[in-house]
């Protein structure tokens, strides 16, 4: 049996509301309740000193590409799932724009098989709303729920047709899955207003992925007001990053939903701060360098964040802007999104499994683009000087990384 002993620490557990300096134990890759619990040999107990630092859940980012199978000359499940550890990740959950897509059983199996024979992190698939993400026929959502998808979504492909759509809502509503859409550049309001209208008709959750606009953040508070079953998340190059920062042309800067201005960017904090956006992800996007190279037009949308997503929100909305606390922060990386995607994870409770991040809140570094682990180098962060990073990854009761 492995046993850990993690000393000192700020334990912070929303999801049993405790915000401590205790001591946490692990066993046999389960939290225990006490020492006496743990049956190794003293020997064979490994001891962390968590002094100043903050210890929790393991953080939760549900939505991230892997890029495989199909890409990976962008990413894999390998390297995407060691630069989720070092930026603090147990668990990602991984978009469905690959080749082939996972609008079937058999690809989900095989995204599955993968990453559990070469993953750090725990990788959790989620299948197409419509085969091909065409848009244009209803993938079999019933057989993609049994083969284990926590989710259903067409990502960067948004559902045009609001009667597909519908249908969808209601076929993932009987096998008890969240619908996730991908709210477009353009009319990115008409679409989260479509998505409010179908969540209450259909009585069912829809969550609206990286929202970027201050009418979004209105037209959700308002819904969510009414009991609606809907919620959105945040990215933080949109909080970090306004419309100003694409006037060089620099494709770092190339996002879906693109950069908006600094009165958008307010109201997303202020639907941080009043919990209208409930979720905080990266929308980890990785492209080849030669694929970033090329003329702002003709460049992919999207960036890499895994590996400062964490900083950044630590840096921005607790130490810059005090938009949130640091444990309302952990909750929206654990309590939140293991809530929406109805999984077990999020908690430090006896018996729960021992997925456990590190966090010093008060490190100062500066981001080395050149040093990541993911296969990608797209980032418009490079040289950033942040405060707050993890600096130790526990998955299942094994260090999978630490700074």
């Amino acid at each position: 049996m492995s046993a850990t002993i993690i000393r000192n620490g700020r334990v912070i557990d929303p999801a049993n509301k405790r915000d401590e300096v205790a001591d946490v134990y692990i066993a046999d890759g389960k939290i225990v309740g006490s020492k006496s619990e743990i049956r190794s040999p003293k020997s064979e107990i490994e001891e962390i000193d968590a002094k100043g630092l903050v210890v929790a859940s393991g953080l939760i980012d549900m939505h991230v590409h892997l890029r495989e199978p199909g890409f990976s000359h962008k990413e894999t499940i390998e390297s995407g799932a060691r630069a989720a550890a070092a930026g603090g990740f147990t668990t990602v959950v991984c978009m469905p724009n690959t080749a082939p897509v996972p609008d079937n059983p058999g690809t989900i199996a095989w995204i599955k098989d993968r990453a559990c024979s070469i993953s750090r992190v725990n990788v959790l698939p989620t299948g197409a709303i419509s085969k091909n993400l065409a848009g244009e026929e209803l993938a079999p959502i019933g057989s993609l729920a049994q083969a284990g998808v926590v989710a259903i979504t067409d990502d960067g492909h948004c559902i045009q047709n609001h009667e597909l759509m519908r249908r969808a809502v209601e076929y993932a509503r009987m096998v008890g899955v969240p619908v996730l859409d991908h709210c477009p550049a353009a009319g990115e309001e008409a679409i989260v207003m479509r998505n409010i209208l179908l969540a209450e008709l259909c009585d069912h959750h829809i969550h609206c992925q990286h929202i970027s606009t201050a009418g979004s953040v209105r037209l959700l508070r308002e819904a969510r007001a009414r009991g609606v079953k809907i919620s959105g998340e945040v990215c933080p190059h949109h909080i970090a990053l306004t419309d100003e920062a694409i006037q060089n042309f620099d494709t770092n800067y190339k996002v879906n939903p693109p950069l908006r201005s600094q009165n958008d960017v307010d109201a997303l904090l202020e639907g941080i701060a009043d919990g209208t956006l409930s979720i905080l992800c990266s929308d980890h996007a990785p492209h080849a360098n030669f694929e970033k190279e090329v003329e702002f037009d003709a460049a992919p949308f999207g960036i890499i964040g895994l590996e400062t997503e964490l900083g950044l929100f630590l840096d921005l909305l607790v130490h810059k802007h005090r938009t949130i606390d640091i444990a309302r922060l952990i909750q929206m990386y654990t309590v939140e999104p293991s809530r929406l995607l109805k999984i077990e994870a999020g908690t430090l409770s006896i018996g729960a499994r021992a997925d456990v991040t590190l966090i010093d809140p008060e490190l100062e570094w500066t981001v080395r683009v050149d040093q990541f682990e993911s296969a990608s180098r797209n980032s418009p962060f490079d040289g950033w000087k942040l405060k707050g990073r993890a600096v130790r990854t526990i998955v299942g009761g094994k260090t999978v990384w630490k700074l």
